[in-house]
């Protein structure tokens, strides 16, 4: 027995509420931006910069006893990661542990360092500290700026992938609904509070590649349609792609939302802010797929008129 998600030969209008649905997703990325403005973003150790300690133990890493020891020092923001590696003896348990920098300085002071090691050696007598790296706020500002950077040149280089496999209008309606998912969820962890940091980054250049994976689907669909029903109106025929491909869109979400709950839950503190992003990502990425890209390329229209029968442009038989 096949499970569908939604019934074959669907037929929802997804215009007929298109002032609050486009219109919301406009609202919320005006206060997501005013929210970003407002209470700023909480900036890892990586932005802010800051001090990572490594440790190496002869019992096993216990990250909730290390988190515990360190909490009465009141360092502010601490990672602690345990380090895995294939090339490790069974006595060597290692672990990272990253403390943000104090009352403005460029990192943690060495009698700071040396009041964590005490901490950490109430755990465990046998750890030492084989390295003590810093990140001062060049660096941090270095990061920044590579980060944006790279957010930027994905957007700018999907919006000319896209022009080239549909037209102009898909291209801005693609780039559109990027923008839309990427300050929704810069919107969510400013007001949150949710630590942002190089993880951050990594699940938004994943969130933008799901969501136009997605998009691309469904503006495939639309370019077979827009040939194959030529004399019908434009937003029928959106319609239709979307309702055609509906339950290959909530299949690949509802999947993929399944492992990133379940990561969420039981994955620990450590990846729960790069997890979050990602699932909250997915959600607005099949919103802004459904709801977003196809509005904004019905309100730039498609010129329908010099069309080829077989494709939509010169560039259509690129290969995905």
């Amino acid at each position: 027995m096949r499970l569908r998600l939604a019934p074959d030969n669907t037929n929802f209008d997804f215009f007929k509420h298109r002032k609050l649905t486009f219109g919301g997703s406009c609202v919320a990325m005006v206060l997501s931006v005013v929210v970003w403005l407002m209470m700023g973003l909480n900036f890892g150790i990586d932005f802010k910069g800051g001090t990572t300690i490594r440790t190496e133990s002869v019992q096993v890493v216990d990250v909730g006893a290390y988190r515990a020891a360190l909490d009465p020092l009141d360092l502010g923001d601490v990672t602690i990661t345990q380090v895995f590696d294939p090339t490790f003896g069974a006595d060597q348990n290692v672990a990272m542990i990253r403390i943000q920098s104090q009352d403005g300085q460029e990192s943690v002071g060495a009698d700071l360092v040396v009041a964590v090691g005490e901490a950490l050696k109430t755990v465990d007598p046998t750890i030492t500290f084989p390295s003590v790296e810093s990140v001062g706020p060049k660096v941090s500002g270095e990061l920044i700026m590579t980060a944006l950077l790279a957010v930027g040149v994905s957007l700018a280089a999907i919006l000319f992938y896209i022009w080239l496999r549909f037209e102009w209008q898909f291209s801005v309606g693609a780039v559109f609904a990027l923008f839309h998912d990427v300050i929704l969820t810069v919107g969510i962890f400013s007001l949150l509070q949710i630590r942002f940091d190089l993880a951050t980054i990594a699940a938004l250049l994943t969130i933008i590649g799901y969501s136009i994976n997605d998009t691309v689907v469904i503006f495939d669909r639309l370019r077979e349609n827009l040939i194959k029903f030529r004399k019908r109106d434009l937003q029928d025929v959106m319609n239709l792609s979307v309702n055609e491909t509906l339950s290959r869109t909530l299949m690949t979400s509802g999947t993929t939302l399944l492992a990133l709950i379940a990561l969420l839950i039981l994955g620990g503190d450590v990846i729960r802010g790069f997890v979050f992003a990602i699932t909250w990502g997915v959600v607005v990425g099949t919103y802004s797929s459904v709801f977003v890209a196809k509005n904004v390329v019905l309100m730039l229209g498609v010129n329908r008129d010099d069309k080829p029968a077989d494709k939509g442009n010169q560039f259509a038989d690129i290969e995905a």
